[in-house]
């Protein structure tokens, strides 16, 4: 399924000799989400484009860090490059943040290379291309769909424990909001950091909810600490 593809359910064809019967197929081996548990392991080949050499990548390289692994469907698509650049534009307030950043699709190191080589939009990428050729790693997040071979366009924010906090999967027509991204980031480490917790929309500088101190006051009465206007502030 590419970008270019309308979004539909999985069909699959019963024939019975006589009369063909379409029923939807259920995509029983996807997970419908990984949050609150542990991310699961890996190790893959890669392109690495900020040194322009071939690699490998393993969940052993990210221990102790903060990181996203980001799956797209495929190299040679429409909105594929256009995440992708949008991932390398903000690669320096990630790294500002301890934040490494690891791309994934089910194609080759070669197709990465020549992706990154030939498409104006990936001018100066600077991302590590993990290659998922077995699918294994697409599998394992729930994110691959068996009958093309490609990913989900998958989003993983994993944290120093390696524990899945953060996770938005969606179909390959519309692409990520990478300062949305960011804002989760910021408030994840925040929250992390402090105990306290992030009410909607929050950015650095806007009022948090300290629960881990004013829980019993705060039960029941939220609209007391914060306004809706401040919220949407």
């Amino acid at each position: 399924m590419a970008c270019d593809t309308p979004v539909q359910a999985k069909k699959e064809v019963v024939s019975d000799n006589e009369t063909e019967i379409t029923t939807t197929k259920k995509e029983s081996k996807m997970s419908s989400t990984l949050v609150m548990q542990k991310a699961p392991e890996f190790s893959m080949e890669a392109y690495d484009a900020k040194s322009g050499h071939y690699t490998t990548v393993s969940s052993d390289d990210y221990k102790g860090k903060w990181h996203v692994v980001c799956f797209y469907p495929a190299d040679f698509t429409f909105v594929c490059p256009t995440e992708i650049a949008a991932m390398n534009a903000k690669y320096d307030e990630f790294q500002a943040m301890g934040v490494d950043i690891l791309a994934v699709s089910t194609d080759t190191k070669f197709s990465h290379k020549r992706f990154v080589e030939t498409e104006p939009l990936l001018k100066d990428l600077k991302l590590t291309m993990g290659a998922d050729g077995t699918k294994e790693v697409s599998r394992a997040f729930g994110v691959l769909l068996e009958d093309e071979g490609v990913a989900l366009r998958g989003r993983f924010l994993i944290n120093p424990e390696g524990v899945v906090v953060a996770q938005e999967v969606q179909a390959p027509s519309v692409g990520r909001n990478v300062n949305e991204f960011l804002r989760q980031v910021e408030a994840w480490q925040y929250a992390t950091k402090t105990g306290e917790v992030c009410p909607a929309g929050w950015r650095p500088g806007k009022k948090t909810l300290p629960v881990n101190t004013d829980v019993e006051e705060m039960t029941g009465r939220v609209g007391d600490y914060i306004t809706l206007e401040e919220i949407l502030s």
